[in-house]
Order: C-alpha cells, then structure tokens, then sequence
C-alpha cells in the first residue's frame, strides 16, 4: 500500500465506496458508454460534450449511436444518477474526471492533440484538490505527462500533490455483442504511485479486471501496440490476398484452413481498406514520435502503405469484372457500394473505407449510390465532407438490378445476400460474405 496524504485516503474511499461522482469528457463511441458504465456501477454518472446537440438529445431520449437504448440516459438522468451539460464549470463537483475525445491525423498525417489540449485547458480553470484526472484518448507514449498535465497545472494545482493524473487507454469495440465496457479488463498507468493507485480502485469498480502498468506512457503504448498488431496483420492478408489471387488461390479458403491449427496461428481476414477511429490512425502516432527518437517505424509504416491501397485495388477489380462480363468501362456505370461503415452492424463510418471507394469509383466516372441499413445518411466527416447528407437506398424487388455492380464494402448481417446475388447484374465482394452465406454464383467476383 503506498503512503498517501489524507486527501488521496478520502478519495481511494470515496472510489472503493462507490460514492464518487465520476465526469466523463466526450459522449461518443467512447464516452457513451463509460458513462453508461459508470452509472451503473453504481456512481454517479455526470456526462459533458461540446456539441449541445448531444446533449438535448440525451434529454429527450433520441438516439445519436444507434446500438445505444436512448431511453436508459432519459431514466438515469430523471432519477438523479446521470447528468449531462456542455457547461465544464460542473466538474467541479466531480472527484474522478475521465477525458474520452478524439486524436485524429492532421492532413500532413501527424497527430492532432487539439481536442486532449482544449479539453485539458477547459478543465483546468474549474479543477479542485482531491480530483483524478484520467485521459482515455489514444495517443504516443508521453503525451500525459508531457501534455496534459502541464496544461492542468496552469490551474496553480500540482499533480501528485493537488490532484492526480493517469493514463488508461480505451478498449470499445462497437457492436460487439460479447465484449462491452464492463467485460473488457483495463489497463491503467498513474503519473505518480498515489495515482495508479485511485485509478485501478476507481476502475476496480466499472470493470472486470485492471491490469495496472508502470506508467503512463506504458500504458499509452500497450494501446498503441494493440492497433498497430491488427494493422500490420490485416496489411499482411491483404498482400497474401493479391499473391495468391494471382496464382488462382482462395485468401478465405487458405485462412480458415490455417486457423484450424490450435496453437501458433491467429486469423485475420482482408478487406477494401481499414477503418474506424483505431487502426488507421493510431500507428502513425507511434511513427511520428519515434522520429524523436532517431528511430523508423519501417514495418508499421509498410503496413499503412499495403493497407491505404487497398480500395484502389477493389476499383480496379471492378472495373476489370465490369469491362469482362459487359464490354463496359468504370465511366458512366451506375454502382451500389452495399455496406457503408468501417465494420459490420454498426453505423460507424470514421475513416471508413467505403468513403474512399465511392470518391475512387467517381473520380473514375460511375454512377455511386450506397446501402446501408445501419447508416441512414452519411454525417459529416472530418476527410469527405462533401458526403453529408447523403441517404441509402432502399431495398425493393428491382434495387440490385438497376445498377452494373453490386459491391460489397461491409458485411452487414441484415443484408440478404441471397436476394443481393439473385438481382444484381455483377456482384463484386470485398468481405467474401456471399459465400460465408452459403451464396455462390458466377456473378460473385472476390476482390
């Protein structure tokens, strides 16, 4: 047990007691449901966001994440156990405040701490004794301790004395109906060995296991070596992919072979490009900060490469399956991109390679039109804003047959693919998800 001033006593009691009220910064993929997590946890639960519009719609019970019940933020916020503001003013009556906004790339593809900078200088002038502050945002080893908490002690409070800092990265995998928040154990980091301790007693009590690490920038790069895992491995099927496509070898037939071997082998499957806030991102925060190091990342940055070119290569197999079966070129084709998220049966489209596929086919000519039942109109994005306020299609007896390909960015589970390969002209799959239905047929070109 580390020695402790009185302050951090009352605090690790007030966690282990469940007394706390817990602030959680950002209510998106990530901030939603820690906060749910929280309030039930049995704390109480206060939700700040930037974007009022959240905010009212939290009040008013609409659905902004569509795996999230709407209702349930309605009924905690009525019962006194959940509240919600943009007004930052409230932390004040917060003891732990866990900061969940985004880290993106700028368009040089270095990162942007805008968002974990101007949320740490919003909290600063309302920050108190007696507080934990702890980042989630994905981001390079370093950045609490070189970033955040220089920003917080402009408050005139010192960490590790005053307050008190940690790291603990996310882990949400949206829509993952066997894996939520609470079932995911958290890795945790503190600036100091007082903070490391308030963190995993805070947590202690929202999830099924902490793992606690040295430090925070331990911390911050077991997050960053989990995605650049997945990135390098999805890089290597999607090359193994293109290698054996052109000796006439099946990449989906070879996997599930493969993975029957019980130990030494763990399958990752090929696609039409990464996606989401994590894999294509978080990488190049690892590249980036290893040039101050003197040192290249030249395995990750290979991965980004093979990675990145993927929708390029799935236009390409259109169009050659296009100008094969109908004497056609890309030009003037109308084509319907089924799938439109990062992943299947969510409604995220963050970095989605759909997006790239739809700018490609139309820099090229064709007619784009998407379908996705869990994306009803495209919001705005941070890379192709020009997409906003586009809507899906609707599924009738005659949709697939209106259009020259069919291609298939994302597996949804509520596509009929049966129906899917009996009214489309040319179906071009990127997922394999017309086999793994058990559909096959001439039609279906594997890209």
């Amino acid at each position: 047990m580390t020695a402790h001033p009185a302050n951090a006593s009352d605090l690790l009691s007030t966690f282990r007691n469940r007394q706390a009220r817990v602030a959680v910064i950002g209510l998106g993929y990530v901030g939603l449901p820690l906060v749910k997590a929280v309030v039930e946890a049995g704390f109480t639960g206060l939700g700040i966001d930037i974007d009022p519009e959240k905010i009212r719609m939290l009040h008013e019970g609409v659905a902004y994440l569509r795996h999230f019940d709407a209702a349930y933020f309605v009924e905690r916020i009525g019962e006194g156990r959940l509240a919600c503001t943009a007004d930052f003013s409230a932390i004040e009556r917060a003891d732990a405040i866990v900061i969940c906004v985004p880290t993106p790339l700028t368009k040089h593809r270095e990162p942007d701490l805008s968002y974990v900078a101007g949320t740490a200088r919003s909290i600063a002038p309302h920050l108190r004794k007696n507080q934990l502050v702890v980042l989630e945002s994905t981001t390079y080893p370093g950045t609490t301790t070189e970033l955040l908490v220089p920003e917080l002690e402009k408050s005139g409070l010192r960490s590790g004395a005053d307050f008190f800092v940690a790291f603990s990265p996310e882990r949400e995998d949206p829509g993952n109906p066997d894996y939520g928040t609470q079932s995911i154990p958290k890795v945790v980091g503190g600036a100091d060995p007082i903070a490391l301790e308030l963190a995993v007693a805070l947590y202690d009590q929202i999830v099924v296991k902490t793992v606690p690490v040295s430090s925070t920038a331990a911390a911050e790069a077991v997050k960053i070596t989990e995605n650049i895992f997945r990135a390098v491995n999805i890089a290597l099927v999607n090359e193994l992919k293109l290698i054996y496509g052109a000796m006439g070898i099946d990449v989906w037939e070879v996997i599930d072979a493969a993975k029957t071997k019980p130990f030494g082998f763990m399958p990752f499957y090929p696609g039409p490009g990464l996606g989401g806030h994590c894999i294509p991102i978080d990488p190049f925060y690892l590249t980036w900060k290893a040039r101050e190091f003197d040192m290249s990342t030249r395995l990750v940055e290979l991965a980004g490469e093979i990675n990145t070119a993927m929708p390029a290569h799935v236009v390409s197999v259109a169009m050659e399956a296009l100008n094969a079966r109908f004497a056609k070129g890309l030009k003037g084709a109308k084509v319907l991109l089924v799938g439109l998220a990062y992943k299947k049966n969510v409604g995220d489209i963050r970095e989605s390679p759909g997006l790239t596929l739809i700018r490609l086919l139309e820099e090229r000519g064709a007619l784009v039109d998407y379908l996705d039942p869990h994306v009803p109109v495209i919001t705005m994005t941070r890379e192709h804003p020009e997409y906003a306020g586009r809507q899906s299609v609707g599924v009738d007896a005659t949709t697939f047959e209106r259009y020259d390909i069919t291609l298939i960015a994302t597996d949804h589970d509520a596509i009929d693919y049966a129906e899917l390969v009996a009214g489309s002209r040319l179906v071009v799959d990127t997922r394999n998800a017309c086999e793994r239905k058990g559909v096959r047929s001439d039609k279906v070109v594997k890209a």
